[in-house]
């Protein structure tokens, strides 16, 4: 007797809502377990053209950590719609909207596909501790180790 490969449809798997405090924690590191649960990679019903993952509330994205000198060596750069690309710091995207940093940081973990753009809009970054998915009742997680 053979057994079959289960395969997940869409609507059948139902998605969780986590509450992820990222203060102390390092960029990547929390980047990459969020992409992963974003996926669905985490369960065993994974399937690859599938949105498997659960939703992700992530707060005080303020309180991130580069390791070394990456505040002030990392440079984030993109297209102006001018002859020339627009440079930026670690440390200047920290001030003016920390939550990008980390879904920029996610979003390149992500699979380059139309599917990875649902996976992302249900990831939620917020710069304090207060978030407005309190309805949802997202269980709070422990991801990625300190700093």
């Amino acid at each position: 007797m053979q057994t079959k490969t289960y395969m997940a449809k869409t609507g059948e798997v139902e998605q969780k809502w986590l509450l992820v405090d990222a203060t102390d924690k390092i960029v990547g590191r929390l980047a990459s377990e969020i992409a992963m649960i974003l996926m669905g990679k985490h369960r065993p019903t994974y399937t690859p053209h599938v949105d498997t993952g659960d939703y992700v509330v992530v707060v005080n994205a303020e309180k991130i950590a580069f390791t070394g000198k990456k505040w002030e060596n990392k440079k984030y750069a993109w297209y102006t719609g001018y002859t020339r690309q627009r440079t930026v710091s670690a440390g200047v995207r920290l001030e003016k909207n920390p939550a990008l940093i980390l879904e920029e940081a996610v979003r390149r973990m992500l699979p380059k596909n139309k599917l990875a753009r649902n996976m992302l809009s249900k990831l939620k970054v917020y710069a304090g501790t207060e978030h407005p998915h309190t309805a949802q009742q997202p269980e709070p997680t422990e991801l990625a180790i300190k700093a």
